[in-house]
């Protein structure tokens, strides 16, 4: 995880993890992150399959969420909060 201070953005790297082990993983990353953090980065990959990339963009719900984004890297999805 790395966070850029002054954009108030975080990237998250869920390689490694499988699809029940990253969805728990990121509701409680978005249950403790600071209000000030409005944009999150998520690198899941997709060269070994869309498991963790069709979860975050289909499964994910948080209230925190407003909008989720394909990123033009097919390995990452944007999600912008409230």
């Amino acid at each position: 995880m790395t966070l850029d201070n002054k954009k108030q953005i975080i990237t998250v790297d869920l390689h490694n993890m499988v699809k029940e082990q990253a969805k728990r993983y990121l509701e409680q990353f978005l249950n403790s992150i600071s209000i000030n953090v409005k944009e999150v980065h998520i690198i899941h990959g997709y060269h070994s399959g869309t498991t963790l990339q069709n979860m975050i963009q289909k499964c994910l719900k948080h209230p925190r969420i407003k909008q989720k984004i394909k990123s033009f890297n097919q390995g990452v999805t944007i999600l912008y909060l409230k």
